[in-house]
């Protein structure tokens, strides 16, 4: 067998397994780019459910389902939501960076009100 198909089969046992870790590898596909973490979201997507039982637990339409996962994909934000909880999974919003810019700015522009 191929080494990279040992590889994708490990990483999809993985993904089954341990929910914190297809949290994770979720999480760092995001910090990648758009295209890895769709990428990423089907992995997960696969290991867990398979496409076919996701899209009808999401109710979304398998052909969509499908072209919202791929590198191209760009999934509504209720599908996105909907695929996550069909996976039992939840988004998490953060401070960007270390010194939280996002966070800072917000604040910024109480004091200035």
């Amino acid at each position: 067998m191929p080494r990279n198909l040992d590889y994708k089969s490990d990483l999809l046992e993985d993904l089954r397994k341990d929910s914190e870790f297809a949290a994770a590898y979720l999480s760092a596909a995001m910090s990648d780019s758009r295209e890895s973490f769709l990428v990423a979201l089907r992995d997960v997507a696969e290991a867990r459910k398979g496409i076919s039982k996701l899209a009808a637990e999401a109710n979304v339409n398998r052909e969509n389902l499908y072209r919202s996962l791929s590198k191209e994909g760009n999934p509504t934000l209720d599908t996105f939501a909907a695929i996550l909880a069909a996976l039992g999974l939840q988004l998490k919003i953060e401070p960007a960076g270390p010194s939280g810019r996002i966070a800072k700015a917000l604040r910024s522009s109480k004091q200035r009100r």
